[in-house]
């Protein structure tokens, strides 16, 4: 698998998937789950969506 999202959008990947899931178990709502696809596809840099529609973020941000 190749990177194909960026730095940047890992970092809010992460962050909002772990919010979902933070808010799926204070609710108490299996949606919390949804969280994990977000989450998953920011810690390892890879998303088949984008795979799917020729999209790549990765090495297009500035350092």
């Amino acid at each position: 698998m190749q990177c194909n999202v960026g730095r940047t959008e890992k970092i809010i990947r992460i962050v909002a998937g772990a919010a979902l899931i933070l808010a799926g178990v204070m609710y108490g709502s299996w949606w919390g789950a949804v969280g994990l696809i977000p989450l998953v596809t920011g810690l390892v840099g890879w998303c088949p969506a984008y795979k799917a529609l020729g999209l790549n973020t990765c090495g297009t941000e500035k350092s």
